[in-house]
């Protein structure tokens, strides 16, 4: 279980000498931790921040099989982009779900019809499943009824998947947990320690723990691993390295589900610019984006969308499903993440290359770039980069589980229907069991308009390392994102179940929620001109 006295006790740990150390919480350096614990390493994560906080709670929650590689003749790229996305879908029920896509064709679009079916028949070969399938204009507007009719002359059917992206990074650290991984939130890696020879040999680390007195500790480790995502140039820096990364901020709209009302992902080329774009069901609303922009502005761990990106968002909504009249007022949060490419000063940032790179310079190994699907793929090439240094020469075979085996029977006695269930089962893994018998009377019912118990709030607060109201309703229960105002409304009722678990007074309670309420505000709400 996390909880304040587990962190106070890997805090004593850190003098201890470690295989490896990894800087970063997000999908990636996650995905490493797992694989490392799995081989027996003694493996450190640490995170500035809150878990998944940065992009991997803002992605486009999309598990897929890289079919805009394929325009590229990324073959290898794509196939195994599939097979991980296959994989995760048939270990991670609950969690990762299949989902039907219409891409929809308009007379002005840059490429006919057809040549997105060649490439659709590609990808359903390296599938192993055919999955697609050609409609006519009348018959897509049957499967998606706003669509405009002008113009359109048919579409596409095939089929991805999507997830819980702050979900899928708890459950893969619990797990690596739960094999003798350790993980830290809120501990900032402020310096690399180094050897006489210049190597690195470590890290110094802040406690960023609010209300602790400050304290720092220096960690030893044979590795140190560089999974900061975006920000993996200013740790790089600290070894005189220069930049080599482009920063890209992708920005979503969030709509109620009954004012853009989708079964199915609808994906169409924006009017402006031809770019994909697509809106889909998620958690009982409907995301629409994404953007994909230079981020100019001070690398902060809660980006936010522009002015710009709402009106370029809002324009394609409005262009394509015009019978909804969609206005800015319906849009009833947004959220941004910003992701790191490698810089080819290429004009158009939708053309450099998603694919991972793996540097090492003066002993710190940086991972980066890669998308969620092959978190699993970029933690094996990363060990196996190092496994000289580890002294370990583990082989890391395909088939072996990415998420641990978890039967639905162990909330047979639950009175939840089957898909209730196996949501649970799907986020919480082997804890499921254990977080609905920390459920008080009236706690396993819904939260009005969500798909969440009650109950998650008490475990999260309880069990998941929580340190500030924020990493609670935007990332263990994604409250803040699925309802008006981010659950403002809510508040008093959350307080009921929560502070005492959290071991809060009041003015800590009201600190925290004011923090929440001015963080929403700015960085999910929709911004002012």
């Amino acid at each position: 279980m996390w909880n304040p006295q587990n962190r106070e006790q890997i805090w004593a740990q850190l003098n201890q000498p470690w295989d490896s150390v990894i800087v970063g919480g997000g999908i990636t350096g996650a995905g490493i931790l797992r694989e490392a614990a799995r081989v027996g390493l003694r493996a450190l994560l640490i995170e500035a921040d809150d878990f998944a906080a940065g992009t991997s709670s803002r992605s486009s929650k999309l598990v897929h099989g890289g079919f805009r590689y394929l325009r590229n003749a990324q073959l290898k790229m794509t196939l195994t982009s599939v097979r991980e996305r296959e994989r995760l879908l048939e270990e991670g029920r609950g969690l990762i779900s299949q989902l039907s896509f219409l891409f929809v064709h308009y007379q002005r679009d840059r490429f006919p019809p057809w040549l997105f079916g060649i490439g659709l028949i590609l990808y359903d070969l390296l599938a192993m499943r055919w999955n697609h399938r050609y409609y006519d204009a009348y018959d897509i507007q049957e499967l998606s009824p706003y669509l405009k009719s002008e113009g359109l002359i048919g579409g596409y059917r095939y089929f991805d998947a999507q997830t819980d992206d702050a979900r899928l990074v708890l459950r893969l650290l619990q797990e690596a947990c739960d094999e003798g991984g350790f993980a830290l939130n809120y501990c900032r890696a402020i310096d690399l320690l180094r050897r006489s020879d210049g190597q690195v040999c470590g890290v110094t680390v802040c406690d960023q723990a609010p209300q602790t007195n400050t304290r720092t500790a220096e960690i030893q480790a044979k590795v140190v691993v560089n999974a900061t995502g975006a920000w993996a140039d200013e740790l790089r820096g600290q070894i005189g390295k220069r930049r080599r990364l482009r920063k890209l901020r992708g920005s979503h709209l969030i709509l109620p589900r009954q004012r853009l009302p989708i079964n199915r992902a609808v994906t169409f080329l924006h009017p402006r610019d031809r770019r994909p774009v697509f809106a889909l069901p998620w958690e009982g609303v409907t995301l629409f984006g994404t953007t994909d922009v230079d981020h100019s502005e001070e690398l902060a761990v809660d980006a936010k969308i522009s002015p710009e990106e709402v009106d370029y968002l809002l324009s394609a909504l409005q262009d394509v499903f015009p019978a909804l009249e969609l206005r800015l007022e319906d849009v009833q949060a947004t959220f941004a993440g910003v992701r790191a490419v490698v810089d080819t000063g290429k004009a158009d940032p939708s053309k450099e290359s998603r694919e991972h790179v793996l540097w090492m310079e003066n002993g710190l190994l940086t991972v980066s770039g890669g998308k969620l699907t092959t978190f699993r793929l970029m933690a094996h090439d990363a060990l196996r980069a190092v496994s000289r240094r580890l002294s370990v020469s583990h082989r890391y075979h395909a088939r072996q589980r990415v998420l641990n085996e978890a039967v639905l029977s162990v909330l047979s006695e639950i009175s939840l229907d089957g898909a209730a269930r196996l949501r649970l089962l799907g986020r919480y893994g082997e804890r499921a069991a254990d977080m609905m018998r920390c459920a008080r009377e009236g706690e396993l019912r819904m939260i009005p308009n969500t798909s969440s118990l009650w109950a998650e709030l008490r475990w999260a607060a309880r069990s998941e390392m929580v340190l500030h109201l924020d990493d609670l309703l935007l990332r263990r229960v994604r409250l803040g994102l699925v309802l008006p105002q981010g659950g403002l409304a809510l508040l008093d009722q959350i307080r009921e179940i929560v502070q005492s678990e959290l071991g809060w007074d009041d003015a800590r309670w009201e600190a925290e929620a004011q923090a929440y309420r001015q963080l929403w505000e700015t960085c999910y709400g929709v911004p002012l001109e």
